[in-house]
């Protein structure tokens, strides 16, 4: 048993290390569709953190309300208690107006009726773009305690809390705080 903990011992601790962490701390997940475009792109493989304090503007994972084997990408817009609002695609929450700069280049190409473009790969999101006069559709709630609102980045196509309701805390997976792959993209996530 001495000869086999001496030769096996540093590997067996180290695979229950990394066992232990990818159970408790961190977790791989792949983006699957579009919604956080231009932030995040379809196939694009993160690395979420589970252990962290959900914040405003956090790119998370949540198991999604109407379908929790589903797991999405959303960004954290609305905690809980907030009022979110948004008038003429501009976002407010508890009356203090919020820039969204990762939403200029979708919302640039909006305004230049090139979104149809970016959209070709689905028929009904390219129709969407064509006859959109904002990209965020104007709307208000207050979210309830206890609940947050996310959104996905890419607001004319995104299946969100405006279409699935709030989330819980548990209903929250991790946070995003790496993107590996592709290899050029790799880096942090903001």
């Amino acid at each position: 048993m001495k000869d086999f903990l001496r030769e096996w011992g540093t590997v067996i601790v180290a695979l229950l290390l990394v066992a232990v962490i990818r159970l408790f701390v961190f977790e791989p997940v792949i983006v699957n569709g579009h919604s956080m475009d231009p932030t995040l792109a379809d196939g694009q493989r993160l690395i979420i953190t589970k252990v962290f304090n959900p914040e405003r503007f956090d790119i998370i994972t949540v198991a999604e309300p109407d379908d929790p084997s589903t797991t999405a990408v959303k960004r954290l817009i609305g905690l809980p208690g907030d009022t979110v609002k948004y008038q003429d695609d501009q976002l407010y929450i508890n009356g203090k107006k919020y820039s969204e700069e990762y939403l200029a280049s979708f919302k640039q190409k909006l305004a230049d009726n090139q979104l149809t473009k970016e959209y070709a790969y689905d028929k009904y999101f390219s129709q969407r773009a064509e006859t959109a006069t904002t990209f965020t559709n104007n709307f208000e709630t207050t979210v309830p305690k206890g609940k947050y609102f996310v959104l996905g980045d890419n607001r004319l196509v995104s299946k969100d809390s405006r279409i699935f309701g709030f989330v819980s805390e548990d209903q929250i997976k991790g946070e995003v705080v790496l993107r590996y792959f592709p290899l050029d993209k790799m880096g942090g996530v903001h």
